[in-house]
């Protein structure tokens, strides 16, 4: 561990003792009669839910069985809410109730009664206890929005009883995320709870004070967390996407009532679309950094239909640290930032000056991304750098994270500062070149990557070097091996050619050749954690080198 590393423990220990002193003075007991009160006589309107529907789903829930999380909960005629459920991530889908989605592919007499008789439920045995899973901010905050969306499918022809029972157990919710919205996890967390919040005042009957505070208090946080270039403070490419679900809804239905819309949301989602398109790569997937994990085709185009700010994508998000080189259908992404800080770092990644690049219809090198469904164990050796197309040094990640039950696993060292320059060449070529300080300690080394990709897109020239402390190029061999790693896409085959290249396929024909003309590259296995259908093998470039700079080549072959 670092010095600086050690000296800051102690300093996060007390800031997280404190905090979570805070939190427990300003929510005190969560006792439910502390949320009590009245309930709206009815709602005044349904959100649109913009998610996609997947009668397959729809069709398996009516026979008993939830397919959530990559599990299925075989329930037959009992609540899912009585049995044993298979992991953290599915109780956590399940108590949510963003699978209400997939019912409106059957909107019949016997499908809205059984998610009624779900609905009712859960109400029963988790509606006044405050307690486990079901009561997580996050899942308390996607419940809200979920009920509301949905609330059409869940209301059909429900007697009196259940109409009441139902608004009055989501007034206490939103009673309750009130409460503690100011004490939640910082990020997409906090900000969901603002949306919720915001999309309850205006979608139940509400004072006007009320909707202006939530409208207010959603300002702030969209303030604070979407930058100026359109990223999210996190960094996470898909946390765009995941709120533009729930902004766009929320904007309509501000407008089709009649409300003022609050000041920072259409600036903001005028913000994130360019955003968003900065980080498609050409066969549309969203770049795997900071957690982000596959997309589906049919979420993103559903989202991107709203998109009126059209245009081509930036060449650099200056705020969210990100540069994209372009041209002639190649596109490279490469991280330029250090993680945030605090909290927002406890789902960061240790990928600083990693990159990403696609061509024609395909991704060949990528970073390995974050799993959908796996466990926690999974989850963190995806943020690992090596799990990242970048160097590593003595196999140690650039970032160092935590591991402490009580500061959760928050990074607490390694890359502070990343020093970017960009030109364009006389023969038009896109030029990139940034330094990180990661390995300054414990081995006085900071990492620079230099990236130039020529005017047609056929050639990529890169080069990895350590200089030392003062910035000063290195002149001895490193004490320690790097290893600079090339994650490929699974789709890519792999074929050696020599000691000193690779050849790179595509499913379609398109062939590319990696060279490291004073390296050894080899192929290794390698695991693809941001598969949609779970976490799967793949490839591997490793080049490892004990010089101060290695040089690799990446050119498209005819």
């Amino acid at each position: 561990m670092r010095i600086t590393e050690r000296q800051t423990l102690p300093l996060l220990y007390i800031r997280e003792t404190w905090r979570t002193l805070s939190r427990h003075l300003a929510v005190g007991r969560l006792y439910a009669w502390r949320f009590s009160g009245g309930a709206p006589s009815r709602l005044i309107v349904a959100p649109t839910d913009l998610r996609v529907v997947d009668p397959f789903v729809a069709e398996e829930i009516l026979d008993g069985r939830f397919p959530l999380a990559g599990r299925v909960l075989e329930c037959g005629d009992q609540s899912p809410f009585a049995l044993e459920l298979p992991s953290h991530l599915f109780a956590m889908r399940l108590h949510s109730f963003a699978w209400l989605r997939h019912l409106r592919a059957d909107k019949s007499a016997a499908a809205c009664a059984n998610a009624r008789a779900i609905v009712d439920d859960w109400i029963g045995l988790h509606g006044r206890r405050i307690h486990g899973v079901a009561w997580e901010t996050d899942v308390v905050a996607q419940r809200i929005i979920a009920w509301l969306s949905h609330s059409p499918v869940v209301l059909q022809e429900a007697d009196g009883g259940f109409y009441r029972r139902f608004l009055k157990n989501l007034a206490f919710q939103v009673r309750y995320l009130n409460r503690i919205a100011d004490h939640s996890d910082d990020g997409m967390v906090r900000l969901r709870i603002r949306i919720a919040l915001a999309m309850a005042s205006v979608s139940m009957f509400s004072s006007a004070r009320g909707i202006r505070r939530a409208s207010r208090h959603l300002d702030a946080e969209i303030d604070r967390q979407i930058l100026p270039d359109g990223g999210h403070i996190s960094r996470n490419p898909q946390s765009a996407l995941e709120l533009l679900f729930d902004l766009l809804p929320l904007r309509q239905t501000y407008i089709n009532l009649g409300h003022d819309v609050p000041a920072r949301l259409i600036p903001a989602i005028d913000r994130m679309y360019p955003a968003l398109r900065f980080f498609r790569h050409q066969d549309g997937a969203l770049a795997l950094f900071n957690g982000a994990t596959s997309t589906l085709a049919n979420d993103l185009m559903s989202v991107l239909r709203y998109d009126e700010t059209a245009g081509q994508p930036f060449k650099a998000l200056p705020h969210t640290h990100f540069h994209r080189l372009s041209a002639g259908g190649t596109v490279l992404i490469v991280d330029t930032g250090p993680p945030p800080p605090g909290d927002l770092s406890k789902t960061a990644h240790a990928g600083t000056l990693s990159f990403e690049m696609s061509s024609g219809k395909h991704r060949f090198i990528i970073n390995s991304g974050s799993p959908r469904f796996a466990g926690e164990k999974l989850r963190q050796m995806a943020r690992a750098t090596a799990a990242h197309s970048t160097v590593t040094v003595g196999d140690m990640s650039s970032s160092r994270i935590a591991r402490s039950r009580y500061l959760g696993p928050r990074i607490i060292g390694g890359v502070g500062k990343v020093d970017v320059k960009r030109g364009t060449g006389t023969d038009g070529s896109d030029h990139l070149s940034a330094i990180h300080d990661g390995y300054l300690d414990p081995f006085g080394l900071l990492h620079e990557r230099e990236i130039r990709i020529n005017a047609t897109g056929t050639k990529i020239v890169g080069r990895d070097r350590f200089l030392q402390a003062s910035g000063e190029p290195l002149s001895k061999a490193l004490k320690e091996p790097a290893v600079a790693r090339f994650h490929v896409h699974p789709a890519i085959v792999l074929i050696p050619l020599d000691e000193h290249s690779v050849r790179l396929v595509a499913p379609d024909g398109e062939t590319w050749v990696f060279s490291a003309p004073a390296g050894q590259p080899a192929i290794a296995e390698d695991v693809f954690f941001a598969a949609v259908s779970g976490v799967q093998p793949s490839e591997q470039i490793e080049l490892a080198f004990s010089s101060p700079e290695i040089w690799w080549f990446l050119s498209r072959q005819a």
